[in-house]
């Protein structure tokens, strides 16, 4: 077999049998096919698209280009959960507990933040000792007895997915389906487990802008998760505010903390039980309805705050400031940012509001820079909310002092001011499961 005819079959539009796919994976995979060859066949991709089948087989063999993770000495159906990212995102912190004290297990590999989305591993390494590198074996062990752990990955999981991500970014083919789902879906399925929940963001936030391209990215998804022998669903919820009103690390797992302890925001807890929810679905838990009345008991008996308590103490983090936030450390600068008129809030930019907590130190522009974990941004205002002129829209937290002007301008532009009140717009907007697409 030779990659030039591979890349002329797909350049014509044929559809590639899985030898052919295979051939390729493994090939760049080891370095036997050449970027320039690699390349050519990205963008005969990217004009010519793959079939569900195709897509399927090119996520299959990128997933088994390295190691995979094996969860059969767990107990039990485990599910996972993925984000296609956004800003103010840390349901991992709250649902996972949930789903683990209602016996379902959540053995999670997360990544960090980069850009203006936040990342899960650095927000639990804000809490005082907690490690996420935890040996393949411990990460077992503390799943088997507590239910739920969130680590980074381990090992050698889906190379080829880091090659061929580092390869499109330079190529000018990372917009493309096939090619955002196989990505995705490769490390998840590699990771191991039964079950995946897929949270699909849409909005000015999210990596797809529109609901129609967020649901068409879910449903390729859904189709390799069902391919492959994973039940997958995905619900597709909006980025165009960010969630809940905490934007950094230390405030947002204060903020989880509080959730938690039922006295998070609404948008946030609201999200944070429906994603729950069809995690224990999938987990066969119950139908839906049983499933989001187990989440809801979790939540107001306490059991999943103190699930939360035992995983932090679990991977060495320090227990006491979960119980008294206050103990968190402090940002030496805090600074109000104001409502320059009276009106409605019409529009956020939750991307710019992101960026904005990256110029504080909440997050990284390239993979070396260093966080400040108590860095960040607490909103007093969203979407939809009547403001007054004076009136607080945001608090600044940082240690930049040259960073404050620049982050304040930013948000302001990335927060409109109108004189009528927007429509109201759902926290989520779909359901997307391999029978079909629901809408809410």
């Amino acid at each position: 077999m030779r990659m030039y005819n591979v890349i002329m079959k797909k350049r014509n539009g044929e559809v590639l049998t899985d030898e052919e796919i295979k051939f390729f994976v493994d090939g760049y995979t080891k370095g036997e096919i050449p970027d320039y060859q690699a390349s050519a066949f990205m963008m005969a991709v990217y004009f010519q698209g793959m079939n569900s089948h195709e897509t399927s087989i090119l996520t299959k063999y990128m997933a088994q280009s390295g190691d995979m993770v094996d969860l059969s000495s767990i107990p039990g159906i485990k599910v996972d959960k993925h984000s296609t990212g956004g800003v103010g995102d840390k349901t991992t912190m709250v649902i996972g507990p949930i789903v683990a004290s209602c016996g379902a297990p959540v053995a999670k590999m997360s990544g960090r933040g980069l850009g203006h989305t936040g990342g899960t591993l650095d927000k639990l390494e804000s809490i005082p000792n907690l490690t996420t590198s935890i040996a393949t074996e411990d990460f077992f062990d503390i799943v088997k007895n507590i239910g739920v752990s969130v680590i980074g990955q381990t090992g050698n999981l889906a190379p080829a997915d880091k090659k061929l991500y580092a390869l499109r970014d330079v190529t000018a083919t990372v917009d493309n389906i096939s090619l955002i789902a196989a990505s995705i879906m490769s490390k998840k399925i590699a990771a191991g487990s039964d079950a995946i929940l897929l949270d699909v963001k849409t909005g000015s936030g999210a990596f797809m802008k529109t609901i129609d391209a967020s649901i068409e990215l879910a449903e390729a998804m859904v189709s390799i998760g069902e391919h492959v022998g994973r039940k997958t669903v995905a619900l597709i919820t909006d980025m165009d505010r960010p969630l809940g009103n905490a934007i950094g690390n230390s405030l947002e797992v204060i903020e989880a903390v509080n959730t938690l302890k039922g006295n998070g925001p609404d948008d946030f807890t609201n999200i944070c039980l429906h994603l729950a929810a069809d995690m224990l679905y999938l987990a066969g838990k119950g139908d839906l309805q049983q499933c989001m009345n187990l989440a809801k008991d979790a939540l107001e008996s306490g059991r999943a705050f103190a699930k939360f308590k035992e995983m932090v103490a679990a991977q060495g983090g320090d227990v006491s400031v979960i119980d008294n936030t206050e103990l968190f450390e402090k940002a030496p600068i805090v600074q109000e940012v104001l409502a320059e008129k009276d009106g409605w809030i019409t529009a956020m930019d939750t991307e710019r509001c992101g960026i904005a907590s990256v110029v504080l130190g909440a997050g990284r522009e390239s993979k070396e820079d260093t966080i400040d974990y108590s860095a960040g941004i607490i909103l007093k205002a969203k979407l939809g909310d009547k403001v007054r002129k004076g009136q607080p829209l945001a608090v600044l937290y940082t240690s930049r002092e040259n960073a404050v002007k620049t982050a304040e301008d930013m948000l302001k532009q990335g927060i409109t001011i109108g004189g009528e009140q927007p429509e109201a717009t759902p926290l989520i907007y779909a359901r997307v499961t391999i029978d079909g697409v629901e809408k809410f």
